[in-house]
């Protein structure tokens, strides 16, 4: 894959992610918000089953599961902290601001794993200007979230 494509994926996908809050925020008003968030997560977990059922090769190698370290596991845990953040957040800052607030949180945490390497991530200093970046990237989400 290029990076010209991997970019525009990824792209796209941040699109999509900024669309899950309200979406989720609708659902958990109508259903409760764990609730919400559980159901959302169902159709995640149906959606990829098929498709890995399908397309993916199947679950041949799902038993490799268990030689791994206990931090490689928890990324479904991490989503669900996630998305039921947002699913509340969402009804008081905005869709906007909480994806404002979400890409600066997850650059800041990015550079943090570049720096030290850690999570099987090739290791990418900090530069100043990296730092400048996340310095500009917040004072933009302080600028959308403020009235």
């Amino acid at each position: 894959m290029t990076r010209g494509l991997a970019v525009a994926l990824t792209a796209i996908a941040g699109g999509l992610v900024a669309l899950q809050a309200p979406i989720n925020s609708r659902l958990g008003k109508a259903v409760g918000t764990l609730q919400g968030a559980s159901v959302s997560f169902l159709i995640g977990l149906i959606a990829l089953t098929l498709l890995a059922a399908t397309v993916g090769g199947g679950f041949g190698r799902l038993g490799h599961v268990r030689h791994l370290p206990l931090v490689y596991l928890v990324g479904g845990l991490l989503g669900a902290v996630y998305v039921s953040t947002v699913l509340v957040t969402v009804r008081t800052l905005g869709a906007g601001p909480v994806t404002a607030a979400t890409i600066t949180g997850q650059l800041a945490m990015a550079l943090v794993v570049d720096q030290l390497g850690i999570l099987g991530v090739a290791r990418h200093p900090i530069t100043a200007a990296k730092l400048i970046g996340v310095v500009l990237l917040g004072v933009g989400t302080l600028l959308i979230v403020r009235d």
